[in-house]
């Protein structure tokens, strides 16, 4: 699957509709989940995956014979109109799910770009898992990313506890996005009316041949208990009584 002078290089961004971060998140009168009656929105950790995927091809693009070629619209489809994969799938369904788009593309994929983490579950799972699944190697948290398509390798910056870590992968390889990588670019309106055209590949799971008969049933889901206001103590004496009071028993040293 990596990429030959005889075909392009091909970038699949997977992306995941979120509640929008602005939004306080509510439990439903039902107590089965969250309420999704609110705003949603494109996972903002995968619209700066989307970013790079674009600017990679604004990049690359009069380099030959490498071109970039974005085949992220049926996974755009599968996400952000499908209340399958947002509401009901497991982490592990999803990431196979996310393979077997990736192995279904006739062209083949060569780099996957996506989101360090969704705003909803913050698991940070999907491109380790991925990776394992699909056996390509992979580069996490990064903040910068140069394509050499002379090698056809990558070299990904990713930032690290003790500072900056740099990494270089051959193709085809997964890439999750931090923070500090981009800045996503607004749509201009006519650009938005040009997409709203753009013929969109829809797929069920059968096409895929995956199962996604939910495994885990939720029982029931509540609210935290409302925190209550703390107060100040003059003392030490002062304080063990308060906790006396709480029914909260100090231990002694």
């Amino acid at each position: 699957m990596r990429p030959t002078s005889a075909r392009l290089l091909n970038i699949f961004v997977p992306i995941k509709r979120t509640i929008d971060y602005a939004v306080k998140i509510r439990v439903n009168s039902a107590q089965t989940g969250v309420d999704l009656n609110v705003k949603h929105s494109m996972n903002p950790f995968d619209e700066i995956a989307v970013e790079e995927a674009v600017r990679l091809r604004e990049k690359l693009k009069d380099e030959k014979p490498f071109e970039q070629h974005s085949q992220w619209e049926p996974i755009l489809e599968f996400t952000l109109r499908s209340r399958i994969l947002h509401h009901h799938l497991s982490l592990s369904a999803s990431r196979k799910t996310l393979r077997a788009l990736i192995e279904k593309q006739k062209e083949g994929v060569d780099l996957v770009i996506l989101g360090k983490q969704a705003i909803d579950d913050d698991a940070g799972q999907t491109g380790q898992m991925l990776a394992g699944l699909l056996n390509w190697p992979q580069a996490t948290f990064a903040s910068k990313v140069v394509v050499d398509t002379v090698k056809k390798e990558v070299t990904i910056t990713r930032e690290i506890d003790g500072g900056l870590q740099e990494l270089r992968c051959r193709l085809p390889l997964i890439i999750t996005t931090d923070l500090r990588l981009n800045e996503p670019r607004y749509a201009s309106l006519p650009n938005i009316m040009k997409a709203k055209k753009k013929p969109i590949e829809k797929i069920k799971p059968s096409d895929l041949g995956i199962d996604l008969t939910p495994r885990i049933e939720t029982i029931k889901v509540a609210e935290p208990p409302q925190r209550v206001g703390g107060g100040k103590v003059e003392n030490v004496d002062e304080l063990i009584a308060k906790l006396k009071e709480a029914g909260i028993t100090p231990v002694k040293s």
